[in-house]
């Protein structure tokens, strides 16, 4: 039996956002709708919904500014967000990706690809969710409790922000962060860096993983990615 999850549909297109909740309620989950960024604000903090639905384009407050401020906040942070927009020039879908959407869709849309969308992000926050604390790709081990990562069996010394990044990157194989993004996992929101930093600690650490260095990948004009060595 499917487990019935809450979903917050915020947009003020009100003919889409009954279509979004219609058709969510009907797949098995339980969907409430609000209009604007500030609704969202207040609603979240009434009650923490399983996953967001998010338009870009809102009165008051952009959903840009909402994803930000609610992955910000420690109790708020680790709620799934799907951007929903209009836009669909790469730099606008990074932007998304920055302020920490889990996935992006853009209109015009399938309904049936959305649902299948909101799906797959409720799987793998499930599967994070009970995760264990030891992360493996490869010969690379980081144990996240113990703040220990080892390379073919032998420890690695790292610094605080070069192991917040290894693991930001392990915790997301093949999928590419973007500079900004590793700036706010490993250091925080709100602390000046450059992204020329994150560009000098990733050499740092592909350094460190010796052989194996070559498993970070650099993705030109967004970010970097970590996959499988190469056979």
């Amino acid at each position: 039996m499917q487990e019935i999850r809450n979903i917050l549909v915020v947009e003020d297109e009100l003919d889409l956002a009954e279509l979004l909740r219609y058709n969510l309620n009907v797949s098995g989950h339980k969907a409430e709708v609000v209009h604007s960024g500030a609704a969202a604000i207040e609603s979240v903090a009434a009650k923490k919904p399983d996953l967001i639905i998010l338009d870009i384009m809102l009165p008051e407050m952009d959903g840009i500014e909402v994803a930000t401020k609610l992955k910000r906040s420690a109790e708020t942070s680790t709620i799934p967000i799907i951007m929903l927009t209009a836009k669909s020039a790469d730099e606008d879908q990074i932007r998304g990706l920055d302020a920490g959407a889990d996935d992006y869709v853009t209109k015009p849309f399938s309904i049936k690809v959305l649902l299948a969308r909101v799906d797959a992000v409720l799987r793998r926050a499930s599967k994070e969710a009970g995760a264990s604390s030891i992360v493996e790709l490869g010969p690379v081990r980081i144990d996240l409790d113990r703040h220990e990562a080892s390379c073919v069996g032998e420890g690695i010394k790292l610094t605080l922000t070069e192991f917040r990044l290894l693991a930001a990157l392990m915790q997301a194989p093949g999928r590419v962060l973007s500079r900004r993004g590793l700036i706010s996992n490993a250091i925080g929101p709100g602390i000046t860096v450059t992204e020329r930093t994150i560009d000098v600690h990733v050499a740092a650490i592909r350094k460190k993983l010796g052989d194996y260095g070559s498993m970070i990948q650099t993705v030109r004009g967004v970010g970097y990615r970590i996959n499988e060595p190469d056979a």
